[in-house]
């Protein structure tokens, strides 16, 4: 009953957004020099689908804090959600942009069916005199729509199994600049994982279909890596860029005398690049990526995994897992036009897209019939610098495939 009043009443607000200007005493102000704060208060249906977790349907209210540029600088948005594997869903999401070389994140979920999710991410660029660039991370959830299909590019739809996937851990990486466009990254990660059972009653449980024999980690593992990158970036923006292009070089080892269930190295390489044309209305986006694993016993959610809104956008998360994978993403970002709504200036871009990847046990495995090609199609709402809502809409040999989140997907 009360997640339902409280639902009926964020529905009932969403006649009611409103710009509101609170005096810094009250509410601190982004920027000393302010003397209020500008909050702008839009209550939203949500709709929201993805081929593993299904269709969630619920309410929220964003309350986004401007700074003295008229910049979102602070977002939260609490909601409450329905779902019918997890049932209800109240959540908590904050973002905080302290400054350009600056951002907090934070998010707070809990079902009461399987599901939970706590986690904050921290960026920090401005580290000794801008010399450092701090990156930290620490989640514990648990996603009881995860699927496990077998290995391989030949895993069959048929063979769709469902689990919960626990996890606790930590990934920070910190930065130093070797010339005016290469960094450095040193970084230190932790994951435990444990494998229960699933919210999708509908599907076989992981466990009950597939053997640790035939599948390490299944029983649960524990992954302790550090890895060397060095990335050379002439991206105009960190997180929203639309011109430059960005590299990365990375490995990574595991190690089990510092606590690893399984020894392995991961090698992965990315190129990422932007070109817009000259007012930036059409910016055409690509990403190459290669990567692969190479160790014994390799826990299965430590190897490449291909499916998901970032990847391979026309199949569901964890779809392919083998230990090496290649995947290419081209998009052509439309700006079709700019609206203010709510007093809130946004960019509604048009997006087509396509995905192309595979994996195999080795690179040169790779064969053209185990490649997967994913054509769709984006919408998205931008405000810059910072936030950017989306539905992304694939293409696969399982069918339609439809994603709704923050954030481009590269």
């Amino acid at each position: 009953m009360r997640a339902l009043s409280l639902l009926s009443l964020i529905l009932f607000s969403f006649l009611a957004g409103c710009t509101s200007y609170i005096p810094s005493t009250v509410l601190p102000a982004p920027s000393p020099a302010q003397p209020y704060v500008k909050m702008v208060t839009i209550p939203l249906p949500v709709i929201a689908s993805s081929p593993n977790e299904g269709v969630t349907y619920g309410a929220l209210t964003a309350f986004l804090l401007h700074n003295d540029k008229d910049e979102v600088s602070a977002l939260f948005a609490p909601q409450v959600n329905q779902n019918e594997n997890f049932g209800t869903t109240g959540t908590i999401y904050g973002a905080m942009y302290p400054s350009p070389l600056r951002s907090i994140e934070f998010n707070l979920s809990k079902s009461t069916k399987v599901n939970s999710d706590y986690e904050v991410r921290v960026r920090d660029q401005s580290l000794m005199d801008r010399q450092l660039e701090l990156n930290a991370f620490l989640y514990n959830f648990t996603d009881g729509s995860a699927r496990f299909f077998g290995f391989g590019p030949g895993s069959r739809a048929e063979d769709e199994t469902n689990f919960a996937d626990r996890e606790f851990g930590y990934t920070v990486s910190a930065g130093y600049p070797l010339t005016a466009n290469t960094i450095l990254f040193l970084g230190d990660r932790l994951r435990r994982v444990e494998v229960d059972d699933g919210a999708v009653t509908k599907l076989p449980n992981l466990q009950q279909h597939f053997s640790a024999a035939e599948v390490p980690g299944i029983d649960g593992f524990s992954t302790h890596a550090q890895s060397v990158s060095l990335v050379y970036s002439t991206l105009d923006a960190p997180a929203m860029a639309s011109s430059g292009i960005r590299a990365r070089a990375t490995i990574e080892g595991s190690l089990a005398a510092l606590g690893s269930s399984a020894r392995f190295v991961r090698y992965e390489a990315e190129v990422k690049g932007f070109f817009p044309v000259p007012d930036s209305r059409f910016i055409s986006a690509g990403r190459f990526a290669v990567g692969q694993a190479r160790g014994s016993s390799i826990p299965f959610l430590e190897r490449s995994i291909l499916g998901g809104e970032n990847t391979l956008r026309g199949y569901g998360r964890n779809r392919f897992i083998d230990n090496s994978y290649v995947v290419c993403n081209l998009e052509e970002r439309i700006r079709l036009f700019r609206w203010e709504v709510f007093d809130v200036k946004a960019d509604w871009e048009l997006a087509p897209f396509v995905d192309i990847g595979g994996v195999a046990d080795t690179v040169g495995d790779l064969r053209a019939g185990n490649i997967e090609v994913n054509p769709g199609i984006g919408f998205r709402a931008v405000v810059r610098p910072n936030i950017l809502g989306r539905i992304d809409v694939g293409f696969g040999k399982d069918g339609p495939a439809v994603f709704v989140g923050l954030g481009y997907p590269f």
